[in-house]
């Protein structure tokens, strides 16, 4: 919005300056003034007739205080514009800092030195605010790029069984319906993800008390026909554990962790263990499952979007987006927790999720 020009903050720092010295400099004459016109006496005559009086004292003294009140007012204003000019002077790279930032490079960092003061803590807060923006606007671009990228995908292979069955009029409209449906639904699947990340990413969460055992045998009975078709043994335990947030993006976290322990795990004969625990600053949950041996550099870019670990058995219902752990990681920091995955050295995967408890 536009304003009108104002004074500088280090002009008016001068001027107070100034200012407060010329008053402090008046006073201290106005005591001297007053102390010395009490002690002595309109007219007097000493030795010689001469003798100090008031008319000699304001003669003589009137004259040096107005020298000294111009000196005053003079060493105040520069005094006052070299002592502003160097206190506003971390402003100034902070200003300068905030003003390269808004033309989009947020790779500009202020690292002011010397001690702690409040110029120091604005400075470290800008700094790190810079590189929180920095790191999320570098996520969202990826994570754009590579939504597009996926959703690309099915847009183009529904374009193009549809350009077949306009072509070949004789050929089987069941199967080509049967793979839009399929490819379709992938899409609202992915879609249905993309959405269910950004809104976790804006933290516009509902709080209320959560009991992770309770979502987690939730999600296992959800997904224990899939386990069972799989031939893998899917075991829930633990005591109660309850935490603050939203009950639908818990249970959606679970949801994921769970179905990705199972669809990651062994062809036949493979366990997922889901296990909560409860201990006095946070709620603990934790899955395990067997599986093929994770190469250590490959974890840390799993909570990526579109990441996958392994080559995963594919089917029309769990054929999965990329965005399992994603979500899983998005949901629990914006609940204010912590998400650890370690590979097992027998393969497979351990995740710990630890939340905030609640009484």
């Amino acid at each position: 919005m536009a304003r009108r020009q104002g004074l500088s903050v280090r002009l008016r720092l001068t001027l107070s300056y100034a200012g407060f010295l010329a008053v402090a400099g008046a006073l201290l004459l106005a005591v001297v003034w007053g102390f010395l016109l009490r002690y002595v006496p309109d007219n007097s005559q000493g030795l010689l007739g001469i003798a100090p009086n008031r008319y000699l004292l304001v003669r003589t003294f009137a004259p040096a205080a107005a020298v000294a009140m111009l000196f005053l007012l003079v060493f105040g204003l520069a005094g006052g514009w070299v002592l502003s000019g160097r206190m506003l002077a971390p402003l100034t790279r902070i200003t300068a800092a905030a003003r390269t930032a808004g033309s989009g490079s947020l790779s500009h960092r202020i690292r002011m030195e010397g001690r702690q003061d409040e110029f120091r803590e604005l400075s470290d807060a800008f700094d790190t605010m810079l590189e929180r923006l920095e790191s999320h606007v570098a996520e969202q671009r990826r994570f754009a790029a590579n939504a597009s990228h996926e959703l690309r995908t099915p847009l183009a292979i529904s374009r193009t069984l549809l350009d077949v069955a306009h072509k070949d009029p004789t050929r089987d409209r069941g199967e080509l319906v049967e793979r839009l449906q399929a490819v379709n639904s992938r899409a609202i699947d992915l879609t249905e993800a993309l959405l269910l990340l950004s809104r976790s990413d804006r933290g516009n969460i509902t709080h209320e008390s959560v009991d992770l055992s309770l979502v987690a045998e939730e999600a296992a009975e959800t997904l224990f026909p899939l386990a069972e078709q799989r031939g893998i043994r899917l075991d829930v335990t633990g005591a109660p554990a309850r935490t603050g947030g939203s009950a639908e993006l818990l249970l959606r976290m679970v949801t994921n962790l769970v179905q990705n322990a199972v669809v990651h795990n062994l062809p036949q004969g493979g366990t997922v263990t889901v296990r909560t625990e409860a201990h006095d600053d946070a709620s603990v949950l934790r899955v395990e499952n067997t599986g093929r041996p994770l190469p250590p550099e490959l974890v840390p870019i799993l909570t990526e979007p579109f990441q996958r670990g392994t080559e995963r058995v594919r089917t029309d219902e769990h054929a999965g987006v990329g965005l399992g752990l994603a979500i899983v990681h998005s949901v629990v920091r914006a609940h204010d927790g912590t998400l650890d995955l370690v590979p097992r050295p027998d393969g497979g995967l351990l995740v710990t999720v630890r939340l905030p408890g609640t009484p």
